[in-house]
């Protein structure tokens, strides 16, 4: 939802204000390319065909867990203009034991500085994620790639949810020509909600 802060529009943010993103959790997360411009691949035969860039994206995606040894990647596709993904991020002894066993009421985190950005969380691991890719990017004579600015996450609750979302993962290739991030569907909604 959107408010105004100094006379302009400012979109609140998704996150939970009591849970520390670098607890031991899944997260689906979804990440797009600034304006939903279609430069990581395209759909035929409902298979995605990836460009130089998606190419780039899929190398610098597999690589998160050499940089971060506390994450496991899961199911994940990369789109024409985003990618959707399951990164795990496991606790102190790399285990799946304690994973979503965190009751958000009992749990508070620590206060930090505005603009901190705490090693091995969710942001730390997107931010370095994205700052990859762009570095490679720029690179390769294709400086013109961006991002947008942040990502959509969701913090995967319960076993339904974890296979609701694999599934949307599976078949977001075959339902492109209905998703929401697909330029000719933006056009006709007001609001994404993967904002």
């Amino acid at each position: 939802m959107a408010e105004f802060f100094k006379n302009k529009y400012r979109v609140n943010s998704l996150r939970l204000q009591h849970w520390d993103y670098s607890w031991p959790a899944m997260y689906f997360i979804t990440i797009c390319t600034k304006n939903r411009e279609c430069n990581l691949g395209e759909i035929k035969d409902c298979k995605v065909h990836l460009t130089e860039i998606g190419k780039i994206i899929f190398k610098c995606w597999l690589e998160i867990s050499e940089h971060f040894n506390n994450v496991k990647l899961d199911d994940w596709v990369i789109m024409p203009n985003h990618l959707h993904g399951i990164i795990v991020i496991l606790d102190n002894d790399n285990d799946f034991g304690s994973i979503n066993r965190r009751d958000t009421a009992c749990h508070v985190s620590t206060v930090r500085k505005f603009g901190y950005l705490q090693p091995k969380s969710l942001s730390s691991i997107i931010g370095s994620f994205k700052s990859a890719v762009t570095n490679q990017c720029n690179k390769n004579d294709l400086a013109y790639f961006q991002w947008q600015t942040g990502y959509y996450e969701h913090i995967i609750k319960n076993e339904e949810d974890y296979a609701r979302i694999k599934k949307y993962i599976a078949h977001n290739p075959i339902n492109w020509e209905f998703d929401h991030n697909n330029p000719l569907n933006i056009k006709l909604t007001s609001q994404s909600p993967f904002l």
